[in-house]
């Protein structure tokens, strides 16, 4: 036990003594460490008070630099300031000078308008004293002498400008003719056309004699049917293997030729099939119509053109005025009226397209009464057509015209018209008598259709059974017989026959 206390106790007491030797080493070890801190700050204080002291004089270097050179800044603004005080004074100065020279100048200008008035008065005087000495030398006080002055003088101006305007207008029209002149010579010389002249006879070649007279038929009643549905005449001469068609209207004319053709093709010849070859032949001619009225809108250029226009212009194929064809003459009127119009800075599509529907309404004429440039007007308005061109379809025949257009379209009309062999009067005019034969008849109730065949010796009147029995178709012979008297004068007789047909027609049910 003894033991183990002494163990412990020499362990306590070997604890206790490496502490105080851990302590004192401790301790040893301190002290020179602060030592050497201690000798760092030291040195570090002075490198700190010797930087200082360069920082201070550099600042008082740099504090000289600035305050020498603002000095000297001042002084350079002092000597602008006093270089431009210098010159303010100058400036003072001349403008001191320049007013006192103005105000020597007005005074002066004063002075001169003093003796200028002075002066005028005495003119005044001097004036008056020459007027007086003048009325009593002349007899003439001063306003009628200046009366009697200007009243010379309107006199020699008004001969004077009179002789100028009469110069000037002569001038004026002879440059007018010679511009024309290359205006219509430059059109004329860019447009040929071909001439058609119209016949109012056409020939039918037959295959043999044999149909010949089936085309009559047995006591000529297939042919009576042919001119009685078509409003020809078939002229049946001596001639063989040919029939000759005769008509005045050119439409009617084709229609029976069409016909014609169609029944020596079919071979079966008789009233029925005539009547229904016809309505075909019809139809086929208005279809002709319409691809004529198309050709023409295109050979022409002319854009905008609605269906009734077109097809009406188509009808124009087939009618002659003075013996040129309507159609053709149209489409020359439009390119004349074009090439003119741009010549002279019109718009050449509107005077194109004035001219070439100028003869519009002649495709009505038959059906409504009127002018037919009034015709066609009022169907171009109608159909919306620019108001420029309606204009110059209503003018173009008019004396006086409101438009330049008009006057283009008239002239284009009268270089197609002036053309050597284009128009035949003749013919025009035995068109215009069978046209008013026609005209009387269809002119009373009851009259479905009327034609002047024979060359106006004999009218054949289709009347309406229902309307007219026969006691009035015999009246109305007469009447119309009597009103031809009256108003036309024919050479020798005419013939008025009238036409009252009854169909009675019945089918019979379906067999079982």
């Amino acid at each position: 036990m003894n033991m183990i206390i002494a163990v412990i106790i020499s362990v306590l007491a070997s604890g206790i003594i490496g502490l105080a030797v851990g302590y004192l080493m401790r301790a040893f070890f301190a002290t020179g460490e602060i030592r050497r801190t201690k000798d760092a700050v030291e040195g570090q204080l002075r490198r700190s008070e010797s930087r200082s002291r360069e920082i201070l004089v550099e600042a008082k270097e740099n504090a000289l630099q600035i305050k020498s050179e603002a000095q000297q800044g001042i002084n350079n603004s002092l000597r602008d300031i006093q270089r431009q005080e210098t010159q303010l004074e100058t400036r003072e100065d001349n403008l001191r000078k320049q007013n006192a020279e103005l105000k020597r100048k007005s005074e002066e200008i004063e002075n001169k308008d003093k003796s200028l008035d002075i002066e005028r008065e005495k003119v005044k005087k001097i004036d008056s004293q020459q007027v007086e000495a003048l009325e009593k030398i002349s007899n003439y006080t001063a306003n009628e002498a200046r009366e009697v002055l200007i009243d010379k003088t309107n006199k020699d101006i008004e001969f004077e400008l009179a002789k100028l305007y009469k110069d000037a207008e002569s001038e004026m029209y002879n440059q007018a003719d010679e511009k024309a002149k290359e205006i219509l010579a430059a059109s004329m010389q860019r447009f040929a056309s071909e001439v058609v002249g119209e016949s109012s006879v056409s020939s039918i070649e037959l295959p043999n004699e044999e149909m010949k007279g089936r085309i009559i038929g047995r006591e000529g009643r297939n042919i009576r049917a042919l001119e009685n549905f078509t409003g020809v005449d078939l002229i049946v001469d001596e001639e063989p293997k040919s029939i000759s068609v005769s008509c005045f209207d050119p439409i009617r004319k084709q229609t029976a030729i069409v016909a014609i053709n169609s029944l020596i093709k079919d071979g079966r010849i008789h009233p029925a099939r005539i009547e229904e070859l016809v309505d075909k032949a019809k139809r086929e001619v208005n279809r002709e119509i319409k691809k004529a009225g198309q050709k023409a809108v295109f050979d022409t250029n002319i854009k905008g053109l609605n269906g009734e226009i077109i097809e009406l212009m188509g009808r124009l194929k087939y009618r002659y005025s003075y013996g040129e064809n309507v159609l053709q003459h149209s489409i020359e009127v439009g390119r004349f009226a074009g090439m003119i119009g741009a010549q002279i800075g019109l718009d050449e599509d509107t005077c194109k397209t004035a001219g070439f529907l100028h003869d519009l309404g002649k495709a009505l004429t038959h059906e409504i009464e009127g002018p037919h440039a009034e015709i066609g007007a009022d169907v171009a308005e109608r159909n919306n057509l620019p108001p420029t061109v309606v204009t110059a379809i209503r003018e173009h025949h008019d004396r006086e015209m409101s438009c330049a257009e008009s006057y283009v379209v008239a002239a284009a009309d009268a270089i197609s018209a002036a053309r050597p062999g284009a128009r035949n009067d003749s013919l025009e005019r035995y068109i215009e008598r069978l046209t008013a034969l026609e005209e009387i008849a269809l002119s009373y109730d009851g009259v479905q259709k009327c034609f002047a065949i024979q060359a106006g010796r004999e009218v054949r009147v289709m009347v309406d059974p229902d309307t007219i029995d026969d006691v009035k178709a015999s009246t109305l012979a007469r009447n119309i017989s009597d009103e031809i008297k009256q108003k036309l004068n024919f050479p020798g007789q005419i013939k008025i026959i009238v036409i009252r047909e009854t169909r009675a027609v019945e089918t019979t049910g379906d067999f079982n």
